[in-house]
């Protein structure tokens, strides 16, 4: 009772600092590539915070993984370095005493790292979608920043505006660069436009006082034409979420409705994350040995490839599904039974005291070679020098 109390308090305090490190690095990440993405108009600088916020719930489930699998190794390790496990199995106890402590501290981290993956991982995918195509399909000017060159949603104008009012009606000193489908090219400079509604609700931007030139780039053709009033239609168009919205933004509900390879594909995904939690928190058990006179960093090191090997195999099954090169009755379990394979084994390997890389044979050999290392002349050295003293 006493160690498993212990042992909790470690392996809580190690998830806690290593959850910590971890997620400050994903926010960090995510709040460049977010911002990177808003200062290029590609996404709101208003929704910066909650598609950060998305991303991260996207991540939680490998970060959750990953904190589970560095505490116990951690932990065990620590053990190992400290000569606590020497103690331990000099005691009679067993390797397979760390399962039941371990387990009951990654078991609720693996069920809500099944809840993410599951339920709130595609919400926040959808929501994400959501956020991106509002503001793609917005009109053309509420995305344009003054002082900065802006895109429309239909890729074919370009926009500048060197200032604007609020919410972006009225923009004064517009440079609109238009190109249509035969290659020709107009740009159109004004010192005011108006965002109109007509009727029907159809946006229109009615700019006063410009020119208008228009031509075939690489010809002297261009054609010129002053203005006091010239109207143009903005395109406008709904978010839509229909038939080409991505597996990993659908419910899990709506996946076993579909039988088709990518939303097994997905599928798939999903129901292994929890599978990988709990194979990488027993796999650290026995992965742990470290010998005391060595340093750990070689065994965290070989931690962290096991790590991102097992996720790049599990991806490497869901495009093969994916791909329809294998089903998933076939495809979703041969990897996990392998890795729960290699646990016991593992475990097989170190619960052998009799073996020679066992951690008591090493002990044992470390103290036979210190005691050889000592030279006959040494040997016969020694009652001298305790007489003299």
């Amino acid at each position: 009772m006493i160690f498993r109390r212990a042992l909790q308090r470690e392996l809580a305090s190690s998830a806690g600092a290593t959850f910590t490190v971890l997620f400050t690095i994903l926010v960090t990440w995510t709040l460049i590539t977010v911002l990177g993405k808003a200062a290029g108009g590609k996404v709101d600088s208003g929704d910066v915070l909650a598609l950060i916020g998305f991303a991260i719930l996207n991540y939680l489930p490998t970060i959750l993984t990953l904190t589970v699998f560095i505490s116990v190794l951690g932990a065990v390790t620590r053990s190992y370095r400290d000569s606590e496990m020497v103690v331990w199995f000099a005691s009679g106890m067993s390797l397979s005493r760390w399962i039941r402590p371990v387990l009951s501290f990654g078991l609720p981290i693996m069920v809500v790292v099944a809840a993410l993956s599951l339920l709130v991982a595609p919400w926040a995918a959808m929501k994400r979608i959501e956020f991106v195509e509002r503001f793609q399909n917005r009109e053309d000017l509420k995305r344009v920043a003054p002082g900065q060159f802006r895109e429309s949603s239909s890729a074919d104008r370009v926009f500048f505006v060197e200032r604007s009012t609020t919410g972006a009606t009225v923009v004064q000193n517009v440079f609109v660069n238009s190109q249509d489908k035969n290659g020709n090219t107009a740009v159109v400079v004004a010192k005011e436009g108006v965002i109109e509604t007509d009727a029907k609700g159809g946006q229109y931007l009615v700019l006063s006082n410009g020119r208008r030139y228009q031509g075939r780039p690489g010809q002297a053709d261009f054609q010129s034409m002053e203005f006091e009033r010239y109207k143009m239609r903005v395109a406008t168009r709904a978010p839509v979420l229909g038939a080409d919205t991505p597996s990993n933004a659908l419910p899990t509900s709506v996946l076993l409705q579909f039988d088709n390879q990518y939303t097994r594909a997905e599928l798939l995904d999903r129901i292994s994350a929890p599978i990988i939690c709990l194979v990488l928190m027993l796999l650290a058990i026995p992965l742990g040995f470290v010998n005391p006179r060595a340093g750990s960093s070689a065994n965290m090191i070989l931690a962290l490839l096991i790590f991102f090997t097992y996720l790049n195999l599990n991806k490497l099954m869901e495009n093969s599904v994916k791909r329809a090169k294998l089903d998933f009755d076939m495809a979703w379990w041969p990897l996990h039974l392998a890795a729960a394979l290699t646990v016991l084994a593992l475990f097989a390997w170190r619960l052998n005291v009799n073996h020679r890389w066992h951690p008591l044979a090493l002990l044992g050999a470390w103290k036979r070679r210190r005691g050889q290392r000592r030279s006959p002349a040494a040997a016969a050295a020694a009652p001298a020098r305790a007489e003299a003293e």
